[in-house]
């Protein structure tokens, strides 16, 4: 099974499908994943397949290598769209997450101040009001929202914490008051014999209705683009992502389709 994995803090800048010119910060170790969700479509591989044995960076070889990266871009006249954090698995389990982020605003302001940051987080760590803060901070909050069905978000996502549920999760996404952006991965397929199809009338219904209590600024959905760990999973076709978010829309949310 081909999959990606990040060698180093800082990686690109890549041309992403949703963000633009992207430089990626990875705050997970290089030599594996660590994740609190073991998603059945992740481009990284399956926590049980992709152990790591090496530490977290800390928050000054962060700091370093950001500085260290955005001064060579400066120096080449290359300006990013938006500096991500995402890479090998859930960036906000990093213990100094908080301070990374006031580290990474400095750097941002200091060399490209017109760039914004951005984290794509799965959404389990919410519960820390340091996290929550922090996101709050960044231009772009990313959130993983999957399905309104707690076995569904079982059968996708996968979580390490046998209590996170929907409920969990739109109780916390609903504190940010519309100051983050959704993002939802739609999909079609079996596992063990059982769909985890999540594009069907009562989830897109539900997935509507939970997205005019949360009110997000935006919306992003998109579906399979790689090699996916979990096999007979499928892309959900570019017609039926216009037709959900298409009624996302009609209900008044900005909505990005990514295909």
């Amino acid at each position: 099974m081909s999959t990606i994995l990040f060698d180093k803090i800082v990686f690109g800048p890549i041309q992403s499908r949703r963000l633009g010119v992207s430089l990626g910060v990875n705050l997970l170790p290089a030599d594996g994943k660590l994740c609190s969700f073991n998603c059945i479509y992740c481009e990284c591989g399956l926590n049980e397949e992709r152990r790591t044995h090496s530490k977290l960076p800390s928050r000054a070889e962060v700091k370093e290598a950001l500085i260290q990266k955005l001064s060579a871009m400066q120096a080449e006249g290359t300006a990013p769209d938006v500096i991500t954090f995402a890479g090998n698995g859930e960036p906000t389990l990093h213990p100094e997450f908080a301070g990374i982020i006031d580290d990474t605003i400095e750097a941002r302001d200091r060399f490209f101040p017109k760039a914004k940051i951005a984290v794509l987080s799965n959404s389990t760590m919410l519960h820390k009001e340091e996290v929550f803060q922090a996101l709050n901070k960044v231009d772009d909050n990313i959130l993983k929202f999957d399905s309104v069905m707690s076995f569904r978000i079982k059968q996708l996502n996968d979580p390490c914490s046998f209590s996170f549920s929907f409920d969990y999760l739109l109780k916390h996404l609903c504190r940010f008051k519309g100051n983050l952006i959704i993002q939802t991965m739609f999909l079609e397929g079996e596992k063990d014999g059982r769909s985890v199809t999540n594009t069907t009338d009562p989830e897109i219904f539900g997935w509507i209705e939970a997205l005019k209590k949360i009110n997000p600024k935006q919306v992003m959905i998109y579906t399979i683009d790689r090699e996916t760990p979990v096999k007979n999973l499928r892309k959900v076709s570019k017609e039926k992502l216009e037709e959900i978010a298409g009624r996302a829309r009609r209900e008044g949310f900005e909505v990005t389709v990514a295909y």
